[in-house]
């Protein structure tokens, strides 16, 4: 099973850069979107280009149009699908999708960002705290459960390009990085760093000062995998050089 997570950036304008042609040549059994920015009734077209490659499409919108936002688009189809992790405040945002196979669990996660201001910052705190407490129970009824998307927030130095210059700003904060840490604890396993200890593999980049050519970037997208599944993880990669986002892709591939 190949597990692709992407933060596509508002999924109408990614398309219009190609993320069609690039799906079929990347072929993903699973392909978790973040910041679809899209109401499903917005994109009913365009899904059906997805549909007639294989995928069946599942849809978790924010209630505010061109905002946030999650997708998964699955070549099998899953025995069930979950909508949402059922706190309202979360779940008017579109952040939480998840689907059941037989074998494996798969959500797409769209993490909030504190880069707006204190308010938002608050709320992103919120977040990791009840995040954090579904995921627990969460794992205890799906041991094998992969975790994929845009958590907003780089691990340790060797994940952002300028450590000391961005220790205060959101996303690398000290009290984001314990979480982290702390969410890691609870049995995950963050997979690209199973295979891969280099440093300079980034996964967004600011739109300012030419950052994504100079690789001055950030790794915040992740496929996290529970332990129940270290047996059947069998590569990892970022993949740069899709473009239709600031963001670029992040594959899993799984022997299951």
């Amino acid at each position: 099973m190949r597990v692709i997570t992407y933060n596509v950036n508002g999924v109408r304008a990614a398309i219009k850069k190609g993320l069609w042609d690039w799906v079929k040549a990347a072929d993903p059994d699973v392909l978790c979107m973040q910041e679809t920015k899209a109401h499903l009734a917005q994109v009913r077209d365009e899904m059906s280009l997805f549909e007639s490659l294989g995928y069946h499409v599942y849809w978790h919108e924010a209630a505010k149009k061109g905002y946030s936002g999650v997708a998964i688009l699955s070549k099998k189809e899953p025995k069930h699908v979950e909508y949402g992790c059922g706190i309202a405040k979360y779940d008017e945002e579109g952040r939480v999708l998840r689907v059941d196979y037989d074998a494996v669990s798969v959500m797409s996660v769209y993490m909030p960002s504190g880069s707006s201001g204190d308010h938002r910052q608050n709320f992103k705190f919120d977040w990791l705290d009840d995040f954090y407490d579904y995921t627990k129970d969460l794992k205890k009824a799906f041991p094998k459960l992969v975790v994929s998307g845009d958590y907003n927030i780089c691990h340790k130095e060797i994940d952002i390009h300028n450590p000391k210059s961005n220790a205060k700003s959101s996303g690398f904060l000290p009290e984001e990085r314990e979480w982290m840490t702390k969410f890691i604890d609870l049995g995950f396993i963050d997979t690209f760093r199973h295979f891969n200890p280099d440093p300079h593999h980034y996964t967004w980049w600011s739109f300012r000062m030419n950052a994504r050519a100079r690789n001055l970037g950030w790794r915040i997208d992740y496929n996290m995998a529970t332990k129940d599944l270290e047996a059947d993880l069998k590569g990892a990669k970022i993949l740069p050089q899709a473009k239709h986002s600031d963001h670029c892709p992040a594959l899993l591939e799984l022997d299951l």
